[in-house]
């Protein structure tokens, strides 16, 4: 018998700078289970509550993700919700408590992709979510509930179980809000490990594939700069502008009183099969980082 296809095996060569999703709101939804491939649309919530909650979040550009305990029993009564705006000057999450599905059409989400609070309550500590949806690829299930158990035990308030958070190939995913930091092949140790620096208000550049609320080439750039300034504090670096041109991008990131400019070139990589159960073969992009300029003192 041929050995089953793995797309995290498949992808182990391709770089993981720059290849997290695009996400600035994010509404998390605690819902125990079983979770579909489709995760909010396969979910037994009412129908009239998965159709227009999908519809007012893809309007207001708000990701929905699901989320649960592991290992834990079910809550007997309501159902916790979070609303991250993961912008990284001023990266913030609320949460309540929803006693009826029915209260999720009545949230703002418009406010929340604006930047705006939605009403609910502060919620200080940062939040862990490991993709651990097996029906949407084998690997988020085989490396993410190692991943999601250790940290579990270690940071059991601060631990979930979500689904699809986007590169099934990167598996074990880990996504570390309210900050917006994507992480990609996370054993549990490395798990331990980025948990810790993330309550430091530190990144792990070793796993990190981007920050959501930048473009795949401001991750790069990010990434290869926090390394050559071997800096760590996740709001180390204010992004200062963009600018893209015949396939370069040009970023300026300032770094206390000064600027760095740094070039971005997009290099097509190889086609590759993106996902355990997916026989099509999707194309893939690299980044080359280069400094565009000596740093600069701001006056």
């Amino acid at each position: 018998m041929p050995d089953r296809f793995r797309c995290s095996v498949a992808a182990a060569p391709e770089p993981l700078a720059g290849t997290a999703p695009t996400d600035l709101a994010y509404l998390l939804v605690e819902y125990p289970g079983p979770w579909g491939r489709k995760a909010l649309a396969e979910s037994r919530l009412p129908e009239p509550v998965r159709t227009e909650l999908a519809d007012h979040a893809a309007k207001a550009g708000v990701r929905v993700q699901l989320i649960r305990r592991h290992r834990r029993p079910a809550p007997r009564t309501g159902f916790r919700i979070f609303a991250v705006y993961a912008d990284p000057k001023a990266p913030w999450a609320e949460t309540a408590v929803l006693d009826q599905p029915e209260r999720l059409l009545e949230l703002d989400l418009a406010a929340l992709a604006a930047g705006r609070s939605p009403g609910l309550d502060p919620h200080l500590d940062p939040l862990l979510l490991v993709c651990t949806n097996g029906r949407r690829d084998a690997c988020c299930a085989e490396l993410g509930r190692p991943l999601v158990s250790a940290l579990d035990e270690a940071w059991p308030e601060e631990t979930w179980e979500t689904t699809h958070l986007g590169g099934h190939r990167f598996a074990g995913a880990l996504l570390a809000l309210p900050y917006g930091l994507s992480y990609g092949r996370v054993t549990a140790e490395a798990g331990l490990e980025i948990a810790k620096r993330t309550h430091r208000g530190e990144v792990e550049t070793a796993h990190l594939r981007g920050r959501t609320a930048y473009a795949g080439a401001v991750q790069a750039a990010e990434i290869a700069l926090l390394e050559q300034l071997g800096e760590r504090r996740i709001e180390a670096l204010v992004l200062v502008g963009v600018q893209r041109e015949d396939g370069v991008t040009t970023v300026t990131f300032q770094h206390g009183v000064r600027e760095h400019v740094l070039t971005v070139t997009e290099v097509p990589g190889q086609s590759i099969q993106q996902s355990c159960a997916d026989l099509k073969l999707k194309p893939t992009v690299s980044y080359v980082v280069a400094d565009g300029s000596e740093p600069s003192v701001l006056k």
